[in-house]
């Protein structure tokens, strides 16, 4: 007897994307795309609606986000899993993600018979990872936790962009000395002692966004 397919529901904000997926399931008998969404929340009603084992799901969408769908989907108590598929994977991405609730966490450049073996496990209820996240989240766990105040994650984001402590100072309408008072307790907490290091510190702890390169 023949298992029924994995009933799957895309949720990506670019059409382009959501072809891309439904073809790849659409030859392959051991699948069914139940619906597509573009948004969180559209992804969430479709969930209540059409019932699917896995929902994929972007993270970075407008309106609706990811994280707050996969938030939604737990709290209405839907059984569907949630298997994230994006581009992102710095912690400040997937340690929310994970936390929510999502079962898997997938990049975009994951070969089309690794992202099916991924939603069938995911549709079982297993854990499933890119070798990237799961190294991040090991990492995240042996790395302690480093909180910066609002004002010491802004300099760092400018630094970040490459603006020297005057620039800094000129831009927060702050002394050029508070600048650098607040530099140095940034090399402290993050344990470096150069800016090159406290940015690439910043995006190894999620504390910087890639956008921000």
């Amino acid at each position: 007897m023949n298992e029924a397919p994995v009933r799957v529901l895309i949720a990506d904000d670019h059409p382009v994307v959501r072809d891309g997926i439904r073809g790849m399931f659409a030859g392959d008998p051991g699948f069914e795309v139940v619906g597509e969404a573009g948004d969180g929340a559209r992804a969430v009603e479709l969930a209540r609606t059409s019932k699917p084992d896995v929902v994929l799901m972007d993270l970075r969408m407008p309106g609706t986000g990811g994280v707050d769908a996969i938030r939604d989907l737990a709290r209405l108590g839907l059984p569907a899993r949630v298997l994230v598929l994006t581009t992102y994977a710095t912690d400040s991405d997937v340690g929310p993600a994970i936390e929510a609730g999502a079962t898997g966490y997938l990049l975009k450049d994951a070969l089309p018979e690794d992202l099916a073996r991924a939603v069938r496990l995911a549709a079982r209820g297993e854990t499933v990872l890119s070798p990237l996240v799961a190294s991040r989240l090991v990492g995240r766990v042996r790395e302690p936790a480093v909180s910066l105040s609002d004002r010491e994650l802004e300099i760092l984001r400018l630094i970040a962009a490459g603006s020297t402590n005057r620039e800094a100072a000129a831009r927060l309408f702050i002394s050029e000395a508070t600048v650098k008072t607040h530099v140095l307790h940034i090399y402290t907490k993050l344990g470096v002692n150069d800016r090159a290091a406290a940015v690439a510190a910043g995006f190894r702890r999620g504390l910087l966004d890639a956008g921000e390169r």
